[in-house]
């Protein structure tokens, strides 16, 4: 396992999640500060939108639209020039915040939720992923999923893999052409780390952040970890671009969870150059 050192891009954040590379920049949420912003590579910061509901997920449809979701009011929003403006009510669905997701070539957004009312301090409870179709219908395509954070496809479109924070593992599923989810099967077990954010490489394998341990690791399916970067704080979200898709973006609490709470802005964007560039 090669470790590596990273550099601070930006900070002054309570929160970021939800890290995506789009037309030369980088698009965070930040869940406490109830904004998102896209970010350049001198860390120069622009406000895209108010979302004052915790946004959180963020990904774009195949036409180039942001969706980003909204955690406290269950829903998933189009981002507009002005605004933000409903996509997907997913109340009747979910048991507690809604969180991150994944879309694929055909539209379909796959999205995790809490499963429980993590804030009032609920007892852990498994929940479903759903997948929201481009004609507005929801349906939940896996179940007995525990705390499913972020999401990516690999193989082509063919493997859906989730990070279920709780049980220490990434978690894989075939992904059909019309969009269902089967086979399921353990991609990493990470034995006491917390995945978080997650995104993937072009030979598949999987940068995922710890929360717990504040580690940012390389993942390979079964479990083999190639590459670290340790902080000191929490990992959250990650995605790699940059000009020649070779750069590692890592959002980072730097301090602990008590700061969190607290709403100290701690939060900062760190940037490495990774060999193996984004998929």
């Amino acid at each position: 396992m090669r470790d590596h050192k990273a550099e601070r891009l930006a900070e002054d954040f309570i929160f970021l999640e939800g890290a995506k590379w789009r037309d030369g920049r980088l698009w965070v949420s930040d869940v406490f500060d109830h904004k998102v912003y896209r970010l350049g590579l001198n860390g120069e910061r622009e406000k895209i939108a108010e979302v004052p509901h915790r946004p959180s997920g963020l990904g774009f449809l195949p036409d180039g639209t942001p969706i980003v979701a909204s955690s406290k009011d269950f829903r998933l929003y189009r981002i507009t020039g002005d605004g933000i403006a409903e996509y997907a009510d997913l109340t009747p669905f979910v048991g507690g915040d809604v969180n991150d997701f994944t879309i694929d070539h055909a539209g379909r957004i796959y999205v995790g939720d809490f499963g429980y009312d993590y804030d009032a301090g609920d007892p852990i409870k498994a929940t479903s992923i759903h997948r929201v179709d481009p004609d507005g219908s929801i349906r939940a395509v896996a179940g007995d999923i525990e705390f499913p954070n972020a999401m990516v496809i690999i193989d082509g479109g063919r493997t859906l893999v989730v990070a279920e924070t709780w049980r220490g593992k990434l978690t894989a599923f075939d992904l059909s052409p019309d969009g269902a989810l089967a086979n399921r099967r353990t991609f990493a077990d990470l034995g006491q780390r917390q995945p978080d954010g997650i995104c993937a490489d072009a030979s598949g394998a999987i940068w995922t952040g710890c929360f717990n341990t504040g580690e940012f690791l390389r993942v390979l399916d079964g479990g083999q970890i190639t590459d670290r970067i340790a902080f000191d704080g929490c990992g959250v979200a990650c995605t790699i671009g940059g000009p020649e898709g070779h750069t590692l973006f890592c959002t980072v609490y730097c301090g602990p969870v008590q700061d969190l709470v607290a709403g100290k802005r701690n939060a900062a964007v760190f940037t490495l150059h990774v060999e193996v560039g984004a998929a």
